[in-house]
């Protein structure tokens, strides 16, 4: 699944090339992915159509689109989604890419969503597993829906500084890791960026919150803010599923994890 870093490089894309543009229709084959949006997806289509595109932003894992109206849109990519910006035309049934598109691989072919949008661009919402998430909600009630009443602070804000890192973490019990990829205390951190950070932090994945000194967590809240902004500047990692919205594989973080400055697994040597 996506993580922090990902999310935002894909945000970044996002407001560079559809900003301010208007979406004049929507097309899908998969209805169920509007089941949580008041009417379904034609409720849907008739509440976000014509709507121009404010701001793209994050929250967590969530892709957050202001728009006209006082709408949000809210778009969750769960582990096989991709955002893709580009062109294409419906051929026999399927969407085929055109001109300087995106990328012509297979994953990036499993396009549930289109969203048509003004000057000719069109966003795609490719998604193999068929467990992303789209909905709108008016911008009063945004706060109470809920994928975002109980996330957590984002750790990239200057406002997460590390008294609060540990004072969230000291509310809870058990494995660091486990803890660190709970979305109600820090939001963004998944599976491959908790490894990085305890990495770099020398701490190891399953010691327990009550034996670590503040010392301890301070280093981690450290590795988290270094770890987190390396990976936004090299935009993410791709290990597997993820794509930005030009379809392409990310392999900049990659190559730095196995450069010896990171690493995918953590040597059981750290363990104390």
């Amino acid at each position: 699944m996506p993580e922090l870093p990902e999310v935002q490089t894909i945000v970044n894309d996002l407001n560079k090339k559809i900003r301010d543009k208007t979406i004049t229709d929507i097309w899908t084959e998969w209805p169920k992915a509007f089941k949580r949006s008041p009417g379904g997806f034609e409720g849907f289509k008739k509440t976000v159509k014509n709507k121009s595109i404010k701001k793209v932003w994050r929250l967590g894992k969530n892709i957050i689109f202001d728009l006209s109206g006082g709408k949000e849109m809210l778009i969750h990519q769960k582990m096989t989604g991709h955002l893709l910006i580009g062109k294409w035309r419906l051929e026999n049934g399927k969407w085929a890419a055109v001109g300087k598109g995106p990328l012509q691989e297979r994953v990036n072919g499993y396009i549930r969503t289109m969203f048509f949008l003004s000057g000719g661009a069109m966003m795609a919402f490719s998604d193999l597993r068929k467990f992303g998430k789209i909905l709108v909600v008016d911008k009063k009630d945004f706060e109470k829906l809920e994928d975002v009443k109980d996330i957590g602070p984002d750790p990239l804000t200057s406002s997460f500084t590390v008294h609060k890192f540990i004072s969230l973490i000291r509310k809870k019990r058990g494995p660091i890791k486990k803890i660190l990829m709970d979305q109600n205390v820090v939001s963004g951190i998944g599976n491959i960026y908790a490894d990085e950070i305890l990495f770099i932090a020398r701490v190891h994945p399953l010691y327990k919150i009550e034996k670590l000194s503040d010392e301890d967590l301070k280093k981690i809240f450290d590795a988290v803010k270094s770890i987190l902004k390396k990976a936004v500047k090299l935009r993410g990692t791709s290990t597997s599923d993820y794509r930005d919205t030009a379809g392409r594989a990310v392999t900049a973080m990659s190559a730095w994890f196995t450069s010896g400055k990171g690493s995918l697994v953590l040597a059981p040597a750290l363990a104390r």
